[in-house]
């Protein structure tokens, strides 16, 4: 009689279909077949960002060497905008001073007796949506 101990691996008792039990060898049950994975298509955004993404980055480089290029210009065209909007303060201001100024020397060279001014009146009237106007201008 052989001791269990004794069996080798790959053998085992078996029944026969007689009814009787011996030693046979045997094979391990099969694993069950993996999952068999079917290749899946590349989506198309996948795509499509694969095929910009070293286009928008050679653009950034392109864009970063035309502002290096473009700095000098750019920091003079800035110069040249304060600069025109520090001429439109100063003509803001400057030209009415000018102008009460040029009054002032206009009539103060007069007879003396004061400034003149000159009152201009104007009547007009019209008769209608789409009437002739008339109308009289009188300077006192």
């Amino acid at each position: 009689m052989i001791l269990p101990a004794e069996i080798p691996p790959g053998v085992d008792w078996v029944t026969l279909p007689n009814g009787v039990r011996t030693l046979a060898y045997t094979q391990a049950p099969a694993p069950p077949p993996a999952p068999v994975q079917t290749a899946q298509p590349i989506p198309a955004w996948a795509k499509t960002t694969a095929l910009l993404a070293p286009t928008v980055g050679i653009g950034i480089g392109a864009a970063g060497i035309g502002l290096s290029y473009a700095a000098p210009g750019l920091i003079a065209m800035s110069h040249a905008l304060w600069s025109a909007a520090a001429l439109v303060v100063a003509a803001v201001i400057a030209v009415p001073v000018l102008i009460r100024t040029a009054r002032r020397a206009v009539g103060s060279s007069g007879s003396g007796s004061g400034r003149s001014t000159t009152h201009i009146t104007q009547n007009i009237t019209a008769t209608g949506l789409f009437g002739r106007a008339n109308g009289t201008i009188n300077h006192h």
